[in-house]
């Protein structure tokens, strides 16, 4: 059987990709930073090329799920191209993103293959079609709640401290920090949500994949307000969020949208994540090198192969 090797294996997300390789028929291999989590497996560190080239060694290709990915994802890129496998990550961190897009391998890297990033890119893609432009593309996210990982609050802390505090959006075409309070306004989801008050300009990943490869001016992430408090709060996870992601793409008066229900954004993104090395390795791409999701796939194709785990409807 195919091996994949998943670095950061026994974190959150790690367990989901693990089980979902298995599921698929694949052999995980797993790795990571802490050895005595990993009995049987391939630990490697970062800071040490050799062990992850050790850790590489015989594999078809690397899930990295192991967090802060602005520590983690250049190392381990870098080792997938000595190896010559693709690499495949979960990052929603806006900058580790920047950064893995920036880089120059060989080998294809698809960066962000997760709920955050990778979700609203292929729904913004397959919604915009055959639009060669967009005005703006809004992707609204609907959740239930937010429980986060501690993976996940120490991967926003490291990027508060990158942009020194400020936020981030993309509008007028290019990305911008900025100081000033996130905008408060409703959003109307679609039933059984309906309206809801969310927060306007709430950047994921989505900034930096979307518009890597579509033409858009303005690309705008919101997100359910209780979702966004409790995030705040950070409680300890204990439950799994349900979740709409609605996505609408406007171009000179008209729009199209792309509505994904699912749930447990933890849970979601090993499906997207092993779909994706499935189909590097099967040779079902559109694009070589550092490549977004959208940019990668067959967009519409990959979301219907997503079922039952993430259901898809266009409008």
């Amino acid at each position: 059987m195919t091996s994949v090797l998943v670095y950061g294996a026994y974190g959150h997300t790690g367990r989901f990709v693990v089980a979902e390789l298995r599921a698929r028929g694949f052999t995980p291999v797993l790795s990571g930073r802490d050895a005595a989590k990993l009995p049987g497996g391939r630990p490697a560190s970062v800071d040490d090329p050799a062990s992850l080239d050790r850790a590489l060694a015989g594999v078809a290709a690397v899930i990295n799920c192991a967090g802060p990915f602005a520590v983690t994802a250049r190392p381990v890129v870098e080792a997938a191209a000595r190896a010559g496998v693709p690499y495949v990550d979960v990052a929603a961190e806006i900058e580790a993103n920047l950064d893995t897009f920036a880089l120059d391998v060989g080998s294809v890297v698809v960066p962000a293959m997760a709920f955050f990033g990778g979700l609203a890119d292929l729904l913004a893609t397959a919604a915009m079609g055959d639009w060669p432009a967009a005005d703006r593309i809004d992707v609204a996210y609907g959740l239930s709640g937010w429980h986060p990982t501690p993976g996940t609050l120490a991967a926003g802390r490291v990027s508060r401290e990158r942009r020194g505090g400020r936020r981030i959006r993309f509008a007028g075409g290019r990305l911008e920090h900025r100081e000033d309070a996130l905008p408060s306004l409703e959003w109307t989801f679609p039933e059984p949500l309906g309206t809801r008050r969310v927060l306007g300009e709430f950047s994921m990943a989505d900034i930096v994949t979307i518009p890597r490869h579509l033409k858009v001016t303005d690309v705008t992430s919101y997100m359910t307000a209780d979702a966004a408090e409790g995030l705040a709060a950070a409680h300890e996870r204990d439950a799994a969020e349900t979740f709409v992601v609605d996505v609408v793409v406007r171009a000179g008066g008209e729009e199209r949208r792309a509505v994904a229900r699912g749930e447990d954004i933890y849970a979601v993104s090993a499906p997207l994540a092993v779909e994706a090395v499935e189909r590097v390795l099967s040779g079902r791409t559109k694009a070589t090198g550092v490549a977004s999701a959208g940019e990668m796939f067959d967009a519409a194709d990959f979301l219907r192969a997503l079922a039952p785990h993430i259901v898809v409807e266009f409008s």
